[in-house]
């Protein structure tokens, strides 16, 4: 008898996961005294520090009671289902972790619903019930409600639940009586997740991640699903295409605490990492060398959005960034496949530009965010969302939208929501809050957080998840406004900036380099305008007393990659850089783009 348990912890973004995990990493004692380490020891690429988030999957193992743990922490937001979906392939079992206050969140069924139907055993852990207002016994029956929905089998729903917060390291039965330590948590794992089992036979694993060192290159990680493998032994590669490559494992790593060590073999239901094999990809399975037989393939959900990669080819390319050239980007956007299952590349007939489909938009932001920060230059379209013809019918993404608001904003929220489609389908009071579901179309949701910020004074609490492919709905109003564009190239002048904000809010500061056609502003009217900020005040020799006030300016608007993202039109690029995000329109002469929309209104 094996004394493993493999668990995936899944939770809503923001809901303590990351921190839990750390309290558990604490508990075991893993670090010696004198280690000191921060918090959100998981989180530990920058983009997930900054934004709070888990992107990509890790592993991490503790011991306790002579028992390993293999603890898998996974993203919490649709837009990574990729990641969930392939991580959850290595667990017996699930921690569910919801809020005490705010319950199981819309993106928590997604995660849940996948993990119900590969047949995995849940732990729910109510977690922050030292929170104020929080009401664990409702959240409770709300979870049981959820997974009563998602089919789980009446062993799924006899599960065990805890209470406590891992901010303050704590764990109980009944979250009346706290405890001052998360051993609870522990002992339920040991007892309710069935242990690894063994499976006698040939060798047998599935790729489901990989890794990539400078010394050994890419290494596949996995769990053994039969038989054992050991270090040296030839194997059988099998690829999605059916063909069959041969190869031998030259170095077995089991994970031990946060880092890996090498072991002489590893039998099944262990996590290990494989070095010395060639040319795999996720999905494949490793088998024996003389009679191998293949793992089914990972599912993965199809995406739901495309947008527009091209080359840099404004005036200012190559300025700020070191990968400027359609091959640079081609092989980065390729190497991003390989381990982004839920993200396409396609070519298009300009060698120059790709069409590259994921998730929603943060699933892109992404991306398009590691890749500025690697010294990429890049320039990306609006975003698209993804028809399907069905029995001769168009048919289009529908996501479930849920808003928590303030009661006063609320009225604002369905009006804005209703103007985009949405069907409002349930509305309820929860705490002081009014809690809003809708349907709507993922074309709507573009563009649409903005505005509901702004209408509830940034109190709106949004969270919307894939529902299903429907008829198409019709046409959606976009932005009403129309943009200011530079005439000129160079940078701005305070005086002609001020002489014009009765036109419209700017996006750029004075003394701010722009160029010709560059997206500086949004127009107070629907059309477009182009303007000339690079023209200075004509001096003369007479002073009036007065006249020359210091000019007061208002402040340029900032916007995040995401919002830049939602904000362009379809005649619009992103022009993004290691250091700026400026828009501009596809072509920078007026004359031409005067010359294409009239060609576009003949179309």
């Amino acid at each position: 008898m094996q004394n493993i348990r493999n668990i995936a912890i899944i939770a809503h973004v923001d809901h303590g996961k990351t921190t839990l995990v750390d309290k558990i990493i604490h508990a075991s004692k893993l670090f010696a005294d004198h280690q000191h380490f921060d918090d959100l020891i998981l989180d530990n690429n920058d983009l997930e520090r900054e934004r709070g988030i888990t992107i990509v999957s890790k592993n991490v193992s503790v011991r306790y009671k002579d028992v390993k743990i293999n603890i898998i922490d996974t993203p919490g937001h649709a837009d990574f289902g990729g990641e969930v979906e392939r991580v959850l392939k290595m667990a017996d079992g699930v921690l569910l972790l919801v809020d005490a206050f705010e319950g199981a969140m819309p993106q928590t069924r997604f995660v849940l619903g996948k993990a119900i139907q590969l047949g995995l055993k849940p732990i729910v852990v109510v977690n922050k019930v030292d929170k104020e207002n929080c009401r664990p016994d409702e959240v409770h029956e709300q979870v049981f409600d959820l997974m009563f929905n998602l089919e789980a089998t009446e062993d799924q729903l006899d599960f065990t639940t805890l209470y406590g917060s891992s901010k303050q390291g704590w764990m109980s039965t009944d979250w009346t009586q706290p405890t001052d330590n998360i051993t609870p948590l522990l002992d339920a794992i040991i007892d309710v997740i069935p242990p690894a089992p063994y499976r006698e036979g040939t060798p047998q694993m599935q790729i489901t991640s990989l890794d990539y060192s400078s010394f050994v290159g890419r290494i596949a990680i996995g769990r053994v699903h039969r038989g054992t493998l050991k270090e040296g032994m030839p194997i059988s590669l099998m690829k999605a295409d059916g063909s069959i490559k041969k190869g031998r494992i030259k170095e077995l790593q089991v994970f031990e605490g946060l880092g890996r060590k090498s072991v002489q073999e590893v039998t099944a239901g262990e996590i290990c990492a494989i070095t010395g094999i060639e040319g795999f990809d996720i999905g494949d399975t490793i088998a024996d060398a003389e009679n191998p037989e293949a793992l089914a393939r990972i599912s993965i959900d199809e995406p739901t959005m495309n947008m527009l990669f091209t080359i840099n080819n404004s005036p200012f390319f190559g300025k700020e960034g070191k990968f400027v050239t359609s091959r640079h980007l081609r092989d980065r956007l390729f190497k991003e496949t390989e381990k982004n299952l839920a993200l396409r590349v396609q070519e298009t007939d300009r060698e120059d530009t790709f069409l590259v489909f994921g998730r929603g938009i943060l699933h892109l932001s992404v991306l398009i965010e590691t890749m500025r920060r690697e010294g990429y230059e890049l320039q990306v379209g609006q975003p698209q969302v993804i028809y399907k013809e069905i029995d001769g019918q168009r048919h289009e993404p529908i996501e479930h939208l849920v808003v928590d608001v303030p009661e006063e904003t609320a009225g604002k929220v369905i009006e804005l929501v209703s103007m985009r489609k949405g069907e409002l389908t349930i509305m309820e009071p929860k705490g002081d809050l009014q809690h809003l579901e809708f349907n709507i179309p993922a074309r709507g949701l573009i563009g649409l957080r903005n505005n509901v910020l702004t209408a509830t004074a940034g109190e709106a609490i949004m969270n919307h998840r894939f529902l299903a492919y429907e008829p198409y709905k019709g046409a959606i109003p976009g932005r009403n406004n129309g943009s200011i564009i530079s005439m000129e190239t160079g940078p701005g002048t305070a005086y002609s900036i001020d002489k014009l904000q009765d036109r419209g809010v700017f996006f750029v500061d004075p003394g701010v380099d722009v160029y010709m056609g560059q997206v500086i502003g949004e127009h107070n009217r629907q059309n477009d305008i182009t303007v000339n900020i690079q023209k200075g005040k004509k001096l003369t020799n007479m002073r009036a007393s007065g006249s020359d006030d210091n000019t007061k300016i208002a402040p340029a608007k900032n916007f995040s990659l995401e919002e830049a993202m939602e904000y362009i039109q379809k005649d619009e690029y992103l022009e993004v850089t290691p250091k700026s995000l400026r828009m501009r329109k596809i072509y920078l002469d007026e004359n031409e783009r005067n010359r294409m929309g009239k060609k576009e209104e003949v179309a």
